[in-house]
Parts: structure tokens; sequence; C-alpha cells
């Protein structure tokens, strides 16, 4: 068993549910609002327009895809043991939405390596652009992380 359903299979069902909220499933390819090809809960690897989905695909395109990057977090994370269940889901939902390689460069990762947890959550806040413009909708879902991941540091 890996590490991280050992130790962490509480805020992986967490996250499934909280990104399938913001998410949202769509089974038909569609142009996300920067124009890449999406489909089900935000997935875009591979995605090609034109392409189709069962509601049961997208699930467990959402579930696999949680685990790959609460794996990758794991990785860039030095201290992903001492995270509560919803500070750590907060920080692999922002990953889920911008990309392993950006969260894993990120100030919220360089805070989180030192033990600043509490400057780690207030990073999320940044992460509120696509194509250089601030969205709503991404402002929306950070402010809900971010309350997510003070949760967790409160032990709510």
């Amino acid at each position: 068993m890996s590490k991280t359903w050992k130790r962490g299979a509480m805020a992986l069902a967490l996250v499934v549910s909280f990104v399938g909220g913001w998410e949202g499933m769509r089974t038909t390819a569609y142009r996300d609002i920067v124009g890449v090809p999406t489909i089900c809960f935000g997935e875009t690897r591979g995605v090609k327009m034109g392409d189709t989905a069962t509601v049961e695909e997208c699930k467990t395109m959402l579930g696999d895809g949680i685990v790959e990057f609460a794996a990758a977090v794991d990785k860039c994370l030095t201290v992903e043991d001492r995270l509560p269940h919803k500070t750590y889901a907060a920080f692999v939902s922002l990953s889920y939405n911008i990309g392993t390689g950006a969260f894993c460069r990120s100030t919220l990762v360089r805070k989180a390596n030192l033990g600043d947890f509490l400057g780690a959550c207030d990073q999320l806040l940044v992460w509120n652009r696509a194509g250089g413009k601030v969205v709503q909708g991404l402002v929306n879902r950070r402010k809900a992380e971010h309350a997510m991941c003070l949760e967790g540091l409160a032990g709510k």
C-alpha cells in the first residue's frame, strides 16, 4: 500500500468530493476558459475535441487522477505526514487544478516544507488566474480551499 493511501485515504476521499463539486462533470469534450480541450471533471490530459466519456468513466478518471496528483504532492512536500487531512486535501485540490509542476515550484510548497502551514494555506489564494486574468470561479474555489486548509490546521 502506498504512503498516500496509508496516511491519506480519508483525505483523498475528501479531495474527490471537493474537486468533483468544483469542476462539475461534462461527458463531452469542451474548451475550458483558456481554450484547452477538457472532459469529465476537468481532465485535460490527452483530451481532443469530440471525445466523449460515460459517467462511470468520468468517476474513474477523477479517482485515478486524484491518486496520481496526491502521489506527486507527496513527492514535493517533505511534511505531508504532518499535514491534517483537510489541509492536505486543499493542497491536492490545488495541484489537480494548476498541475503538479506549478504546485511543486510554488511558494506554497516552500512555506509548507519550512513548517509554515498557515503561510502555505494563505498561498492558496494567490492562484486565482487563468490566461493571466482573475477569474471569479477560481477566486471562489481558492477561498473554499483556503477555508478547508485552515479548518485542518484548527483541527476541525
